[in-house]
């Protein structure tokens, strides 16, 4: 394996191709007996091919006798058999797709779910460094180009190989010294398409490669950005960017693409070499008397079959190199580990009523030399209203985090309930766990189905009174489609407030025990931000409450305030409290106050 800088900014291990190979035969045996019943048809078909040169010979030998009343029958006979050799031949061949059709299509089924799967399981941070659209664009090759990997060497190379050892074995067997010349050509034929594939085609590939990621990558960046693009009327300039993405993939492409032609010239020169030599030992051993006319046809049909299978040989190579360099970024994903994984014997969460305890908790960001939290100890009761305060970088945000665990600790343990959330499974606590980001993504789907993500069996009437509660059923019911309104891609077709109040119906219907706001009323105005804040007291209501805050007004009801600084709790009470404290949140406060 070798290191592979990605534009994403990831470095990654690139696989071998034997790496590539095993994890695609650990496809195929998903199904051994569908795989079996295809592989036994193609080495049926591969037997009627080896067949096809002695019933050529023996129609060539019965009938350059003169057509005696005895030799008639004797060459239909052999003309029979020859017509029905390629029969079976195409009838078995044809069985063997049609076999192989579904059993393809359902391995590539599997593979592509399992990699949606591996990638969904990946760290908040895996996917910070990693770009979407790139990583969409691996899967997606991943899963064509598994499907060119197995038919090239089962439906292609496969039979190829024993078809072409086979005719060289037969004419070793007859003719020691013909069948030592074309075992020797054949032999030198697949070790150039072999090496020449890996080591001189296969780097322009996988250059090619990693510039089509990054136009996918570079494509979703600014198409899910055209707003930001349009607002600055950058157009101009982000087509400029994307042309030098797409000129360095041209002369990658270009480069793969001439090499692989040059590589197949190479390989032309060696097949008229075997031809040549062929049918020169052949006419040799003819003028001697060593061989007849059937030899010769023989030796003339095995070339021209041999010919056909080593010119696709060479091209399946090629396609074999390009599908092993297409695949290599999903089977090295299905070798990654979840960087935050379930234990083996993780449990499900059993919902309480939301009791928080950090218990000594250490905790460092990849990269970073030094810890944010150093055994932080800190209880939230259950029901309890808590409102995080603090500059930017203080703790705030990496709190929630590890509450979700989003990621895992250095040291010490939370618990939820008594649970320490690192030994029940991901899924189980975050349902337990209600966010309104500052910023929410929608998907583009209909607001009835954002609003029900998280509890997807809602009926509408639940998904109308949660929109009530937030205050946005009435602009969704001006909407054309009403529930059935589609948002477009995060949420694009909704206002900044619009996207807040659906988020924070999708958190009201989801009914969990814990509650986090990230400024959750943030793009509001002050009407809609009032009538929020109610239905939200509503809300919080018995449950567990944590609230990043940047504008104190919102707070000040707050059970309980923690002032933040570099990880650490510095100051905690009631608003009132803490500005006769005339402390840091004091001064916070002046400020906000001031900015008022």
């Amino acid at each position: 394996m070798t290191d592979s800088p990605e534009q994403d900014g990831q470095t990654r291990k690139v696989l071998s191709n034997g790496q590539v190979l095993a994890f695609v035969v650990r496809q195929w045996m998903r199904q051994p007996r569908a795989f079996a019943l295809s592989a036994g048809l193609m080495l049926a078909a591969v037997l009627c091919d080896l067949s096809a040169p002695w019933m050529a010979g023996g129609l060539v030998n019965a009938v350059s006798a003169p057509p005696a009343a005895a030799g008639v029958p004797h060459a239909w006979q052999a003309w029979g058999a020859f017509v029905a050799i390629y029969v079976v031949l195409l009838a078995i061949r044809n069985l063997g797709f049609l076999s192989w059709n579904p059993f393809a299509a359902c391995n590539m089924e599997a593979l592509i779910n399992e990699a949606f799967e591996r990638v969904q399981s990946f760290s908040s941070d895996w996917h910070a460094d990693t770009f979407a659209g790139a990583t969409v664009r691996r899967v997606s090759r991943g899963m064509w180009g598994y499907d060119t990997i197995s038919d090239q060497l089962v439906l292609w190379l496969g039979p190829s190989t024993l078809v072409l050892l086979g005719l060289a074995t037969s004419m070793l067997m007859r003719w020691p010294v013909v069948g030592a010349f074309a075992l020797v050509m054949v032999a030198a034929y697949m070790a150039v398409s072999l090496t020449m594939a890996q080591l001189w085609i296969r780097p322009a590939n996988l250059k090619s490669a990693a510039l089509d990621s990054e136009i996918g990558a570079n494509l979703a960046d600014a198409i899910t950005s055209n707003a930001v693009v349009k607002t600055f009327g950058a157009e101009t300039r982000e087509e400029a960017r994307f042309a030098v993405t797409a000129s360095a993939w041209r002369r990658a492409s270009v480069k793969s693409w001439n090499r692989a032609i040059m590589t197949g010239a190479v390989l032309n020169a060696l097949m008229v070499t075997l031809q040549a030599g062929l049918t020169g030992l052949l006419v040799m051993m003819w003028s001697r008397g060593e061989a007849r006319a059937g030899d010769v046809a023989f030796v003339i049909t095995a070339f021209m079959l041999m010919s056909g299978y080593l010119r696709n040989f060479g091209e399946n190579v090629r396609n074999l190199q390009k599908g092993l360099d297409d695949t290599e970024a999903v089977a090295g994903y299905m070798q990654t580990e979840a960087q935050v994984a379930d234990h083996p014997d993780a449990a499900i969460f059993r919902r309480g009523r939301g009791e928080i305890v950090f218990d000594r908790v250490s905790f460092k960001y990849k990269g970073q030399d030094q810890a944010l939290y150093e055994r932080f100890t800190l209880a939230i009761a259950a029901g309890e209203r808590v409102a995080l305060v603090g500059p930017t970088g203080s703790g705030k945000s990496t709190f929630v985090k590890l509450i979700q665990r989003l990621y895992d600790l250095d040291d010490g343990q939370i618990r939820i309930d008594g649970q320490d959330v690192a030994s029940v499974t991901q899924e189980s606590l975050r349902r337990s766990i209600a966010v309104v980001p500052q910023d929410p993504a929608l998907f583009h789907r209909s607001i009835g189905e954002n609003i029900a993500y998280g509890k997807p069996d809602a009926d509408l009437e639940d998904i109308i009174a949660a929109a009530r509660k937030a205050r946005a059923h009435d602009f969704i019911a001006r909407l054309p489609n009403g529930y059935d309104t589609l948002v477009g891609e995060r949420g694009v077709k909704l206002s900044g407030g619009e996207r807040q109040r659906v988020a924070i119906a999708r958190a009201l219907l989801a009914d969990a025990p814990i509650l986090i706001f990230d400024e959750a009323t943030s793009s509001l105005d002050v009407e809609t931000e009032r009538d929020v804040q109610v239905a939200a007291e509503a809300l919080m209501a018995g449950r567990t409450t944590i609230v990043i805050a940047h504008r104190l007004s919102t707070i000040r009801g707050a059970d309980r305030i923690l002032v933040f600084n570099e990880g650490r709790v510095v100051e905690e009470g009631r608003h009132r409290d803490l500005v006769a404290m005339n402390g840091a949140y004091a001064r916070l406060h002046a400020v906000t106050e001031g900015a008022a």
